[in-house]
């Protein structure tokens, strides 16, 4: 028992003293984990040079768009081929996709040698020799129906588009002349043509790095990295569209073909490169080129590894100093050999046979020795791989802004597959790297082939999709021919509204307010204003000063308006507006002062004097019953009187349009129109009054509240109602009031947009199919969402966020949709909104009888403000309908209040003007 101990002891010595011989040796190729650290950091600021247009050009990791923009959801389906070229074998495949209740896939597959004389030969015996083998693949298995094809293609390309690529390099012993520089793709359509095979359409080009991420994606979808070790070396990764320079467009993720393999071409590995690796380079058939992959490939590990036997045996450290002429011979030694070598439990006599062969005579410490050789050339290989791929896996978590991030990364090559012990070193040092995130690795099946068909499944899915969704979305796209229309109509109801014998039946109401004219820099003094318009009411003292120079100061407070009180009695809805007043006179200390009062009352009434208004009926949610059909305005003189605690003199009421267009006013006097795009949308503007049929007088103007949120009510705007518009106007408090409003105001705009999304997941063409709960539930999308996922600074993933706090879990393809969606509402309200002003603005040209008219619009709403595209939208839409109006807009600084104000300061400035006449 002792005798078998001490030889069991000396062993372990003997394998130790033969372990660090070896290690001492080949020092330089064993890396820290602060080496792989650095290197990862260089890699990643490769990546970046890469990516952008001024530096990829010297960039040696090429970072090649692949214009794959989806990887699977499981919803593919269909029958594709594939050719998979870039290996000693070339495959044709077919692949079925069937989706009945989960994801299959079927695959048939033959392989056809590549002989040297083709790998070595002509575009045109390539190319003729990939056709004749899918030719006789299709009639093998009968195959007479035209099929989408993806052709797998392992070489760097430039794409453009998923169906073109243009050889960069070949790489893996190819050296077919004429093809670099030219689309593999056309040539491919073109040898199909020549041999008269109609039956296959190419759909797309892929790298099969890209194959394999996109076959692991399809039975994992959170894979958005592909890997492969084996003859060559490469990964993929899907990365953000706005951080791709060379490719035009910022919405969503593309897969960026890393091309990791020219990593260090630029001299940025020459610390760690060993004189080996310079050997390796300078005995390739692409020297300078290629260096990473040179230092982690299959197709070189086997020589590194001959390499350096050579040398050891040369200086007397292995094998007696015997050196062979098989072991000076370049190839006789093969990567399969290196994973041979490290297998468990048969590792030592797979070498001492490997080294038989090579005509050696190996002791037992020669085998130990020569095992380890091959242990650190594979360890750093993987060290290697390990620690550009942490590269990756880190950028995308930043991508994501995420502190931890979980994904899967698919993996392929004979090398990952066949070695005994890579994988799992691999798998170890990329934990260690990246600590923060969870990563899964997942093996393909037949990436490369499978990959294609998946990519160009996918491509098919989504260009079905798009059909679908731009069906939808065409459905609220609206002509220019068409705006024209609704301009005419605009004006057509205008005028209804003006006359007489039309004006009870016209949808646009045409209300006169009894403002007579704009600030002229005159008025001065102290005013209370009221606001009333929303789900707050706010109660304002405006202190207006004309000396020197003109200046409003304002002091508000606001107050919320409960749901119960909105819906509740008259009575108690003036009753709590009277409450706030009296809460901030006592807050300003002005209780017992009579100001004159104008008040912002933001709905249609119906007016015959300026402190008189007659409410015509209710909008923005309220429904207070006694209202309609009384003034508003002895309904709160008679609160204020219930109440008994002070007294005002109310000398005007407005809506907020036109206290929009007199604050525009007192700081532009051309300003003669006021708009509000906000929770509602209504415009003013001054009307001859010589036109105004329903007052009487025929000098000078009026202003006139359009109250055009009804435009539509009678049927003019049917033909550009969508089934979502329907179905918000039937489901609203008003059906079949205020069509218009509810196709360009803010408090509409994100129901419509969720009623299409609805109806585009009952089609499966989001959200996976699934119509959660909360998407389900009404008002959940507040036109505020529609701002922020315009918004051309939001990237997608803060799109995914904004979507993930409504309830619903989108992936990226969704976000775009999403985004699409808001963008098709957004624009449609904008350009109506445009068209209806154009109207506005050519009716007071006309009126002037004007050829060219100049004029000033003053606009407010949060929908004009906010939302980064609605403002430029309509202005281009009025300048495209109406060429001979100049229209300038400005924005109002607190129409509702100060205007209010200034109206009530006007009004007072006429009735002073009235009282001289008189005297």
């Amino acid at each position: 028992m002792f005798a078998v101990h001490l030889v069991s002891f000396w062993f372990t010595k003997l394998k130790e003293d033969q372990i660090k011989k070896v290690d001492r040796f080949l020092y330089h190729m064993r890396l820290s984990d602060e080496t792989l650290i650095d290197i990862m950091t260089r890699f990643k600021a490769e990546m970046e040079k890469g990516l952008k247009k001024d530096t990829n050009p010297t960039a040696s990791v090429k970072m090649l768009p692949t214009h794959v923009r989806s990887t699977p959801d499981g919803s593919e389906k269909g029958d594709f081929l594939a050719l998979d070229l870039g290996g000693s074998k070339f495959k044709v495949l077919r692949v079925k996709v069937s989706e009945d209740g989960k994801p299959n896939v079927q695959m048939d597959s033959q392989f056809y040698p590549t002989p040297s004389e083709i790998l070595n030969g002509s575009q045109a015996e390539l190319f003729d020799y990939v056709v004749d083998c899918l030719d006789d693949f299709m009639k093998k298995r009968r195959i007479t129906e035209k099929m989408p094809l993806g052709f797998t293609f392992s070489f760097p390309c430039k794409q453009t588009r998923l169906d073109e690529g243009e050889l960069i390099s070949w790489t893996k012993e190819y050296k077919v002349r004429g093809v670099q520089q030219t689309d593999v793709v056309n040539t491919l359509r073109k040898t199909l043509k020549k041999n008269k095979n109609t039956n296959v359409e190419v759909l797309a080009l892929v790298n099969d790095t890209v194959g394999t991420m996109m076959t692991c994606g399809y039975d994992d979808q959170l894979c958005e990295v592909g890997v492969i070790v084996g003859t060559g070396s490469n990964a993929c990764y899907m990365e953000n569209l706005n951080n791709i320079d060379l490719v035009e467009g910022d919405e969503g993720r593309m897969c960026i073909n890393t091309e990791w393999g020219a990593f260090g071409d630029d001299g940025a590995l020459d610390d760690i490169r060993t004189d080996f690796d310079y050997d390796i380079d300078l005995g390739s058939v692409n020297p300078g080129k290629q260096l990473f992959e040179k230092m982690i490939s299959g197709l070189y590990m086997g020589e590194l590894v001959r390499l350096i036997l050579l040398k050891m045996a040369k200086n007397g450290l292995l094998f007696g100093g015997k050196v062979t002429n098989a072991l000076r011979t370049k190839g006789k030694i093969e990567t399969s050999h290196v994973a041979a070598m490290e297998k468990y439990n048969e590792g030592l006599y797979n070498t001492r046979q490997i080294l038989l062969d090579l005509g050696l005579e190996p002791s037992e410490d020669d085998c130990i020795a020569v095992q380890h050789v091959a242990t650190i050339v594979s360890f750093r290989s993987a060290n290697l791989c390990a620690a550009a791929l942490a590269a990756i896996l880190t950028r995308l978590r930043e991508n994501k802004k995420l502190d931890r991030m979980r994904t899967t990364v698919g993996m392929d090559g004979t090398v990952y597959r066949t070695h005994p012990q890579y994988a799992k070193r691999l798998h170890k040092v990329v934990r260690r790297l990246v600590p923060n995130c969870d990563v899964r690795f997942l093996l393909s099946e037949s990436g490369s082939g499978k990959g294609a068909a998946m990519v160009t499944a996918v491509a098919c899915r989504l260009l079905a999709q798009h059909k679908q969704i731009d069906k939808v979305l065409d459905l609220l796209h609206l002509s220019d021919e068409k705006l024209a229309e609704i301009k005419l109509r605009m004006m057509t109801e205008l005028k209804y509204g003006l006359k007489k014998e039309t004006h009870d039946s016209a949808t646009v109401k045409m209300l006169p307010t009894y403002v007579y004219g704009t600030p002229d820099g005159t008025e001065h003094g102290n005013f209370l204003a009221l606001d009333l318009g929303g789900t707050n009411f706010r109660v304002l003292l405006v202190k207006i000063r004309n000396r020197r120079r003109r200046y409003v100061r304002m002091y508000n407070k606001i107050f919320a308006i409960p749901l119960e009180i909105m819906q509740g009695t008259g009575e108690e809805l003036f009753d709590h507006i009277v409450e706030c007043i009296a809460e901030f006179l006592d807050y300003m200390g002005i209780k017992g002062a009579p100001l004159p009062l104008g008040f912002t009352f933001s709905f249609p009434c119906k007016q015959d004097r300026i402190d008189k208004g007659t409410l015509v009926g209710w909008t923005k949610g309220f429904k207070a019953t006694e209202c309609e059909g009384h003034d508003v305005v002895d309904m709160l003189r008679e609160a204020i009187k219930r109440r008994n605690e002070f007294d005002l003199d109310i000398v005007a009421i407005v809506n907020d349009t036109v206290g929009t267009m007199m604050t525009c006013g007192y700081e532009d006097p051309d300003c003669e129109i006021g708009l509000i795009a906000g929770t509602g949308s209504n415009i003013c503007y001054m009307e001859e009054m010589k036109n105004i049929e329903i007052v009487d007088g025929d000098e000078g103007k009026m202003c006139i509240n359009t109250e055009w949120g009804g435009f539509g009510d009678n049927g003019c705007l049917s033909d550009i109602q969508t089934q979502y518009d329907i179905h918000v106007d039937e489901n609203s408090l008003n059906p079949g009031k205020q069509r218009y409003e509810k196709m360009t105001s803010g408090m509409y705009l994100g129901e419509i947009v969720r009623q299409i999304l609805i109806d585009l997941t009952k089609r499966g063409l989001l959200f996976r199919g699934q119509i959660s709960e909360r998407l389900r539930t009404k008002g959940i999308f507040e036109t505020k969402f529609l701002s922020q996922i315009e918004s051309d600074r939001l990237a997608l993933l803060q799109v995914r966020k904004i979507l993930q706090q409504l309830g619903l879990d989108s992936t990226c393809d969704d976000s775009i949709i999403v985004k699409e969606v808001c963008g098709a509402v957004s624009t449609r309200a904008a350009k109506l909104c445009g068209a209806g002003l154009a109207g506005v603005v050519d009716k007071i040209r006309e009126n002037r009888g004007l050829d060219h008219l100049k004029t000033t619009v003053g606009v407010d709403g949060t929908l004009y403000k906010l939302h980064p595209h609605f403002s430029r939208i309509l202005q281009e839409t009025v300048k495209k309908l109406s060429p001979q109006c100049d229209v300038k807009i400005i924005l109002s600084e607190d129409g509702s209040g100060k205007g209010a104000a200034l109206i009530t300061a006007v009004a007072k400035r006429f009735h002073s003007q009235e009282e001289e006449d008189k005297s």
